[in-house]
């Protein structure tokens, strides 16, 4: 261990009082809404919970709460907020249709349903009372929330994603490619045509078009992985595995989805290895998963 030769602190070495002041002028306490501008949802949540934690709490403080939870996928803690927000005599409105929102993303179609329906008219009730009948294979509802949808960006995606669920491909594609044409920016687009490309059996599209987002976001779990099954069907299983290396490598903890991609699509390049023990809790989490398991090939 290096002993030092001055000491570390002396006359002239630590900052002046004059210093310090200038820099508590120049230092500013964040904000939430400086994290919101730039998407930081992780830290506009954790300066919310701070001011929470230090009895600075607001109902909008838990309005933002649920709101930044809901956009970093945490459902759950998101739907948590919002339903304690109802049970104030002054909960707003539009916390219905938030909580609904929340809980369709959980899997719980019914509650889904009734918070819907207790929420005031709004394009957003409209766009989730349609993906809600899509779930209940309610062609009626299915055709009048249809009916309904607008000439809007957001009307569209929604529509688009319908079609993609019901396997209508082009007519996803036709949409998105539309909406790109006047939005260059809305480079996620991108992963959207070329999954519906994919579904198409045109891998080398797909690719192509793929390319255009993995150029700003080259460690975007779902494009990495739709660059791998792209490979699997162009190449081989070690072609596509050696893809889904580095996301298996940069996963973070919280992001549990993009690991549970990785283990089912792993079982499926290295030709059904494991699957009998990988496959079976990933059921009722990835779709494909179910058809894997059943097909009797492993």
């Amino acid at each position: 261990m290096l002993s030092r030769t001055k000491p570390a602190m002396g006359p002239g070495s630590g900052p002046t009082v004059s210093s310090a002041k200038d820099g508590k002028k120049k230092r500013k306490l964040p904000k939430y809404d400086d994290f919101l501008q730039g998407r930081d949802f992780t830290g506009a949540l954790t300066l919310l919970e701070f001011n929470r934690n230090s009895g600075k709490s607001t109902e909008e403080t838990s309005l933002w709460i649920a709101y930044c939870a809901f956009h970093l996928g945490d459902y759950k803690k998101s739907m948590e907020e919002y339903l304690s927000l109802t049970k104030s005599e002054a909960c707003h409105p539009d916390v219905w249709i938030n909580l609904g929102c929340c809980y369709f993303f959980l899997g719980m179609y019914q509650e889904a349903t009734d918070a819907a329906d207790k929420a005031p008219k709004s394009r957003l009730q409209n766009r989730l009372q349609f993906h809600l009948s899509h779930k209940f294979n309610d062609e009626k509802k299915l055709m009048t929330h249809h009916q309904a949808l607008q000439d809007i960006i957001e009307d569209q995606l929604s529509l688009a994603s319908i079609h993609y669920l019901r396997s209508h491909y082009q007519e996803a594609i036709d949409i998105y490619k539309r909406i790109l044409l006047d939005n260059r920016d809305y480079l996620a687009l991108n992963v959207y045509v070329a999954l519906c490309y994919y579904k198409l059996d045109y891998y080398d599209v797909s690719q192509e078009v793929l390319a255009v987002y993995l150029q700003h976001y080259p460690d975007s779990a779902t494009a990495v992985n739709l660059k791998a099954c792209n490979h699997f069907r162009l190449y081989n299983g070690k072609a596509a595995e050696t893809e889904l290396k580095a996301l298996q490598e940069n996963a973070s903890p919280s992001f549990s989805f993009a690991s549970d991609l990785i283990k089912h699509n792993l079982v499926v390049f290295r030709g059904g290895e494991g699957a009998l023990q990988v496959l079976p809790p990933l059921v009722d989490v990835i779709p494909e998963a179910r058809l894997n398991l059943v097909r009797g090939t492993w």
